[in-house]
């Protein structure tokens, strides 16, 4: 992908990118790295987990039922929030959750407008 292609920061609330950037603070405090290294650390982090979900995710199936709870979009971004939530995987395997947050962001390949 293009070199200046901005991608969200999202993941970076995920329990990895939580880690990461409790580490690379650490490193920080530390005078081991400076800033600037770890936001450009953060930036390649939000560009790779981007495009090994999408590569990953391709061929896999997941069907999902649940009662809407609260949906919002803003800028571009539509966050719902699901209770009650049953996954049935490809496999059949069927896994609940009392409750899922899903947000999703428009996503535009290289030289789209």
């Amino acid at each position: 992908m293009s070199g200046n292609t901005s991608y969200y920061e999202l993941y970076r609330r995920s329990s990895i990118g939580v880690a990461l950037m409790d580490a690379l603070d650490e490193l920080i405090k530390d005078s081991k790295i400076q800033p600037q290294l770890a936001m450009k650390i953060l930036s390649t982090f939000d560009r790779c987990i981007t495009e090994t979900l999408a590569d990953s995710m391709k061929s896999t199936r997941l069907s999902f039922k649940g009662h809407l709870d609260t949906y919002r979009f803003c800028d571009d971004v539509w966050t719902f929030i699901i209770k009650d939530v049953n996954f049935k995987m490809e496999n059949s395997e069927v896994v609940t959750a009392d409750k899922i947050k899903i947000v999703a962001c428009s996503f535009k390949k290289p030289g789209e407008q």
